[in-house]
């Protein structure tokens, strides 16, 4: 008999909800072990019993991982002072103070007719119960707690409060803030204070899918405790995460937070770099060809950014809008250039727009990509996904785009399918898109790309993604891979690199900076794991250099065999 692998998991089975006893039940996963090598066993008879030691506990390493949504939706409630203060209180009395706030869970129970009393199920199947977890995150650090103070917790103006429902009803919930206020006179500590009771806002789940959105911001009247008087009102932020529709993820490998510490891996920009401000590249940021020469060049990844067409077809393709030409009207010989965003055109249309031979092509579909690379080349894919200034302006304009869990189930189900053993990286911008990346499967891991304090962009709304400290902390507390920090900031605080590698986070660097060979020294030096830029530009140098030493090359022949077959590609390629 063959060895049959397996592993340890705490969780349960559970029954769906509306349907009767008899059908199918659920798996639901808490914890689970995620060694790179599973526990094995060898069958000898139809029932067997094993002592096989301590869960998360193997060949004496403990390794174990938090779940992932296999049937249960999860809801995201968040209170921070990313736009404005979350908190309006029109009454003059509460003008001045600070509030605390407590949330409080009820379902709308349904009795069940054809329950007999004294069946049990032989698998004890169980109903879940819905649990609610609370995160505060700040540039100093997060916490996590399962249980609230029984006045709540302090809104700070720094810090991004956040609510985590898991339901297996989640449109069935009644969802209570009760607000208290705190007196500023006296120094309180979170969690030992005994403020006032002032008033309650409520919010029922099923808003959330009557909207047609799974993510939002929901602004509740607050009501008062004496009477029926709107005191104020409290701006909710939402967030919907549901499990991948038509794909389940089996327990046979993790990479989630998995990361074996080596030499600092390359990591070629777009594939071989970026192309829109260079005249003359041969080879097209973000094609087939552009990945392959970046992988030619010693790449141990290709870094390139994926997003869908009108029609949801994963396509790879950087920028978020694209440029068609047309005929102006009264001058059929002008050309005028339309700015159209990506996703308001198809697949079909998106290729209209082809200039190139086919490995020079771009909105290349995604599962070409891996059909056309060695499986041996890693990918670091970037999430493509709007995010909005402080100013209130909105990468591309665009201040609307997908459903977000369409956008990743399209997305995660074409690369799940196909990638084999490929090593797989995520990143995105956006700290929504990696918290559902990492809840809503439990294969590859996500970096969270932030840009920190920077005098070359924007700053952004959200205040997860304002310095690179505040997302080391959301890193920590969603369980992420790590980092993907902008040059220009690390390079001001050094530091940030230890930092985040000794919270158990991986760091890796962007940016343009990254294209000078001193910088990327510096950094290797200070142990960063991952370094994303141009890899043509070393090769460049290279030719430039050689181009411009005609006398010293010649010299250099001799000394070097098969350097002159070296100097022929540079030069005409």
């Amino acid at each position: 008999l063959t060895n049959s692998p397996f592993r340890f998991q705490q969780g349960g089975l559970t029954a769906p909800v509306q349907q009767r006893a008899g059908g199918p039940c659920q798996v639901i996963v808490n914890m689970w072990e995620t060694h790179q090598q599973p526990r094995m066993m060898s069958p000898t008879a139809s029932h067997q019993t094993i002592d096989d030691g301590q869960f998360g506990i193997h060949n004496g390493v403990n390794c174990v991982d938090s779940g992932w949504l296999t049937c249960q939706t999860e809801i995201r409630l968040r209170l921070h002072h990313s736009k404005m203060p979350p908190v309006s209180i029109t009454k003059k009395k509460y003008k001045r103070s600070r509030f605390r706030i407590k949330l409080t869970l009820e379902g709308f129970e349904e009795e069940d007719e054809d329950e007999e009393e004294g069946v049990h199920s032989p698998l004890s199947l169980h109903k879940e119960t819905t649990t609610l977890e609370i995160s505060m995150i700040s540039a100093n650090g997060y916490k996590s707690r399962h249980s609230q103070p029984e006045c709540g917790y302090a809104l700070e103006p720094s810090q991004w409060t956040e609510y985590s429902i898991h339901s297996m009803d989640p449109y069935n919930l009644e969802l209570t803030f009760e607000f208290f206020e705190e007196d500023m006179s006296v120094h309180v500590v979170q969690g030992d204070g005994h403020p006032g009771y002032v008033g309650t806002a409520c919010l029922l789940s099923s808003s959330f899918s009557e909207s047609g959105k799974d993510y939002g911001v929901a602004t509740l009247p607050i009501m008062g405790r004496n009477s029926r008087q709107t005191i104020g009102k409290v701006r909710v932020d939402y967030l919907v995460i549901t499990p991948i529709q038509g794909l389940q993820c089996d327990m046979s490998s993790s990479f989630t937070k998995y990361w074996k510490k080596r030499r600092t891996l390359n990591v070629g920009h777009r594939g071989a770099g970026s192309t829109h401000a260079a005249k003359h590249q041969r080879v097209r940021e973000n094609t087939i060809a552009s990945f392959k020469s970046a992988a030619n060049h010693g790449a141990a990844y290709v870094e390139f950014d994926v997003h869908l067409s009108k029609d949801a077809v994963p396509i790879v393709y950087h920028d978020l809008t694209c440029c068609i030409s047309t005929k102006k009207k009264n001058d059929k010989k002008s050309l005028e250039l339309i700015e159209v965003p990506v996703k308001d055109l198809t697949f079909d249309q998106l290729q209209l727009l082809k200039v190139k031979t086919t490995n020079h092509a771009s909105f290349i579909p995604l599962f070409q990509i891996f059909q056309a690379i060695p499986e041996h080349v890693g990918f670091n894919i970037e999430l493509k996904w709007i995010c909005q200034s402080k100013d209130g302006s909105w990468d591309g304009n665009l201040s609307s785009y997908f459903n977000m869990n369409t956008f990743l189930d399209t997305i995660l189900s074409c690369i799940l399918q196909k990638g084999g053993k490929r090593r797989i990286v995520f990143s995105c911008f956006d700290p929504d898109i990696c918290t559902m990346v990492r809840r809503k499967q439990n294969k590859y891991p996500i970096l969270f790309l932030t840009q920190g304090i920077s005098e070359k962009y924007s700053e952004l709304m959200d205040i997860r993604c304002q310095t690179t400290q505040i997302a080391i902390s959301f890193a920590q507390s969603e369980n992420i891979l790590g980092i993907s920090g902008h040059t220009e900031e690390l390079l001001k605080n050094l530091s940030y690199i230890g930092d985040a590698q000794s919270k158990g986070l991986v760091v890796f660097s962007w940016g343009d900076d990254n294209n000078e060979h001193e910088i990327r020294r510096k950094l290797r030096e200070q142990g960063i794991d991952g370094l994303i830029y141009d890899r043509s530009v070393k090769m460049q140098h290279l030719a430039r250099f050689l181009r411009t030493q005609t006398t010293n090359i010649l010299v250099m022949f001799s000394l070097v065999p098969g350097f002159c077959f070296l100097f022929y590609l540079l030069t005409l390629g």
